[in-house]
């Protein structure tokens, strides 16, 4: 039985619209490139696939006016826990293209948003992270993203080339 939900006749505002550009540069980057392919491997049901790359990776900006609109306090819903485990499978999987160690993102969330990411390589742990808030998971740019991103990724290849009997092990 249908049911008349108001949220579909809200009229779009600036927390809701789409903030990225299509032609944005920071698309171009391999960490984006790898966030992508990581979402749209995960779309089993082809809910993304007529979607342009920027409408993909919008929901991991979170401008000033969408952080506004989620509240304090509140649970993580499934499509931000997805974005987590997203997020840090990208990270790994650019550790591993640069290091040749398979590594594997391991997630540990509580149902308030609290926890941690680890990424291991081998026996190495090369993440790790404490996770807060994560129903406000997101970033202030697709710059700030990719800076993350790789900053993570250059941090764990470093510790890959420091350890590498026990990345290797």
């Amino acid at each position: 039985m249908w049911t008349w939900n108001p949220q579909d006749d809200r009229p779009e505002t600036t927390a809701t619209a789409q903030v990225l550009a299509d032609d944005d540069p920071a698309l171009e980057t391999p960490f984006i490139r790898e966030l992508l392919r990581q979402v749209r491997a995960m779309d089993t049901f082809g809910a993304w696939e007529h979607y342009s790359d920027a409408a993909v990776i919008d929901p991991f900006i979170l401008t000033p006016e969408r952080k506004r609109a989620i509240p304090v306090v509140a649970d993580p819903d499934g499509e931000t826990v997805n974005r987590v485990r997203t997020f840090y499978n990208a990270v790994a999987t650019r550790i591993e293209a640069r290091t040749g160690v398979m590594a594997v993102p391991v997630i540990n969330l509580s149902h308030e948003g609290f926890g941690r990411a680890f990424v291991l390589a081998g026996k190495l742990v090369v993440v790790d992270k404490p996770l807060r808030d994560v129903h406000r998971f997101g970033f202030a740019s697709t710059d700030k993203l990719v800076r993350r991103g790789e900053r993570l990724v250059d941090g764990a290849v470093a510790l890959v080339e420091r350890f590498p009997e026990v990345a290797r092990a």
